[in-house]
């Protein structure tokens, strides 16, 4: 396999996994939001936190793609 194709495989695999990490973070809060009793409020406030988490790594990646295809990066 050629060296392309494996930082290719690597950069999906990577992705993956903090998709994967932000869905058991999400999922751990879920439950101790549940547990707890918190308030609506603070529910909603602690899911925007998480949702703002998970689209500056969104952000991060397009930001990196573009430079990248500028030659920037």
């Amino acid at each position: 396999m050629l060296y392309e194709h494996m930082d290719l495989l690597e950069s999906i695999g990577l992705d993956l996994l903090f998709a994967a990490i932000f869905f058991f973070i999400g999922m751990a809060i879920k439950d101790v939001l549940k547990q707890g009793n918190v308030p609506p409020f603070g529910r909603k406030i602690v899911w925007v936190v998480l949702c703002l988490g998970c689209a500056g790594f969104v952000a991060k990646g397009l930001i990196q793609l573009s430079w990248e295809g500028a030659g920037i990066g």
